[in-house]
């Protein structure tokens, strides 16, 4: 089944030290096009999904060669903005062995924040859509754009279209939000009205002020879950990934759900050792997630399938997983590695 999914965010230039450099340690960086809800809009186009994206972007020629790169993978982006100011940035150092990957962001006075996220006609925008996909990355960008995400997600409620929110708490973006004090009830407002959470126990634990340190990952995650539900009355399914990590290249990843109406699901851990990149894992995972409830799959299903995204997306360079559904179900079995000719 083919769904109709509008993503609303920033659409970043990444730009990376070439292989394991530090910034500028050689004077060169290598760019990506990516962002948050970019990457969710790239890798549902990808699943087959008619995905919108909606946005600001820099009118000059970054601005269009960041558009044209979502175009070629599908994304429908007509209803993207231009404007003044810049393209949002971010620098990457990789990481290796112990030393972990640092990520500089670079977005005050672009385009997008310039704009509030822009002047957008949701009921028209929305029209016809099955889901919304926000994230926590939007709202810390300052409160106009906090106040353009959720005048988007008023409408989708009122239009009956399901809202998807993926909690992304960045400490680094929301440091200058004012007051700090008033951040936990803006995530907890913008929560409440969500069907789907992508959310760990970690940003539960910012929304709802408690803390969760019994057990294991997978019991905190739980107890946080019933937690949201409590508080939070439309949602219902919280989805997130659990990782280990044994070092920079190799890591352990598997993921956890709970719906309403559901017992807890687990996927099994997956060893994922010879890691090319992992920025834009847990996009791919929310992709995954929406692509199997979209689909109607059965609650285990759209676990594996997320899972699977997610880690296909660590063999994959830059921020976008370019791979369709075939590629993650193959992931999902026992294919071997062998090549395929």
């Amino acid at each position: 089944m083919v769904g109709k999914v509008v993503c609303f965010g920033e659409l970043l230039l990444r730009l990376g030290a070439p292989g394991r450099e530090l910034l500028l340690q050689s004077p060169q960086l290598q760019v990506n096009v990516g962002g948050a809800e970019a990457n969710v809009a790239v890798a549902l186009a990808s699943f087959g999904h008619d995905a919108r994206f909606v946005s600001v972007v820099a009118d000059n020629t970054l601005g269009t060669a960041a558009l044209m790169q979502l175009r070629g993978h599908g994304v429908d982006t007509s209803a993207v903005q231009r404007g003044e100011g810049r393209m949002g940035l971010y620098f990457l150092s990789t990481g290796a062995v112990q030393r972990p990957s640092q990520v500089l962001y670079d977005r005050e006075d672009s385009a997008f924040v310039r704009a509030g996220g822009g002047e957008h006609d949701w009921a028209t925008l929305l029209a016809g859509a099955d889901w919304l996909h926000v994230s926590g990355v939007t709202l810390a960008l300052g409160k106009a754009c906090h106040a353009n995400a959720v005048a988007a997600i008023r409408q989708a409620r009122a239009m009956g279209v399901k809202v998807s929110f993926d909690g992304n708490f960045r400490p680094q973006l929301w440091q200058r939000w004012e007051p700090q004090d008033a951040i936990p009830s803006v995530l907890h407002a913008l929560m409440s009205q969500a069907d789907l959470l992508l959310a760990s126990h970690r940003d539960i634990e910012v929304a709802l002020g408690r803390r969760y340190e019994h057990g294991d990952a997978t019991a905190r995650f739980e107890a946080a879950a019933r937690d949201a539900f409590d508080a939070f009355p439309h949602l219902q399914r919280m989805a997130a990934t659990t990782r280990g990590q044994r070092s920079v290249d190799h890591q352990v990843l598997a993921a956890v759900s709970l719906s309403r109406d559901c017992a807890l699901v687990t996927a099994p851990a997956q060893e994922l050792a010879g890691i090319v990149d992992r920025i834009g894992t847990g996009d791919a995972f929310a992709a995954g997630v929406l692509h199997g409830m979209v689909s109607g799959m059965d609650e285990a299903a759209i676990l594996r399938f997320g899972l699977a995204a997610g880690c296909l997306k660590h063999s994959v360079p830059g921020d976008f997983l370019p791979l369709g559904v075939a590629e993650v179900e193959a992931a999902m079995g026992e294919g071997g590695f062998d090549v395929r000719r």
